[in-house]
């Protein structure tokens, strides 16, 4: 049951510890990630993004790190929608951090969705573990978008890392004198990011199918 995606990176983790239920191989997967100090903006592109790719795509979880801010925003639209999320964690299954999100936890696996971690229940909370559980939301995923970030972040690295597994990164990009979009938009100016303005986007340069929906000509 290891994730194939996963299997083929370099540096994975030996053994994951998961609970709830994780897709040897689903269809499509997508990474929503950024700061854990958003705007209002950020969020309401996050929500946004995963709904239509909700609507729009058969078979689709959404990956990210249940962390404050982007994070959540995006398991939260995942299972408001109905479809599964996952959520990397970089400590043992038997805490959750940060502690608010415990209920959060909790519906992620009601919903479908999973929590998984290369850290046994024993391990402490280390910050160095939060950087190196990203390469983990960048292999299960076949697409990692970055939404919001400054200059530096977790979300930055785990946009790197995708692109040294050869996966595909997107940004959405932001008003050139906010600092939370100065990452994002640093990404696309170097061309290390499609630009990322709605689901279409990131389903485009996927060249994925999207599904029929009533009234819209396909």
């Amino acid at each position: 049951d290891y994730p194939l995606r996963l299997r083929d990176c370099d540096d994975a983790p030996a053994a994951l510890f998961v609970m709830g239920s994780i897709s040897p191989m689903p269809r499509h997967c997508v990474a929503i990630v950024g700061t854990r100090n958003c705007t209002a903006y950020g969020a309401e592109v996050a929500r946004r993004i995963v709904e239509d790719l909700a609507d729009s795509l058969d078979d689709v979880v959404i990956m990210s790190g249940l962390a404050l801010g982007i994070d959540i925003v995006a398991h939260r639209a995942a299972m408001e929608k109905g479809i599964p999320t996952g959520a990397v964690l970089a400590h043992g299954l038997s805490t959750i951090y940060p502690a608010a999100h415990r209920n959060y936890a909790r519906d992620i696996l009601r919903s479908g969705g999973f929590l998984a971690t290369e850290y046994t229940s024993d391990t402490a909370i280390h910050r160095g573990n939060f950087p190196a559980r990203n390469r983990i939301v960048a292999g299960l995923s076949d697409v990692t978008v970055v939404v919001e970030s400054d200059t530096q972040g977790g979300a930055l690295i785990t946009a790197s890392i995708a692109s040294a597994y050869g996966r595909e990164v997107g940004a959405v990009p932001g008003r050139i004198y906010d600092r939370m979009s100065r990452g994002c938009n640093s990404l696309i100016h170097s061309n290390r990011a499609f630009v990322v303005r709605d689901a279409d986007d990131i389903i485009k340069a996927m060249q994925w199918k999207a599904k029929a929906r009533p009234g819209v000509q396909q």
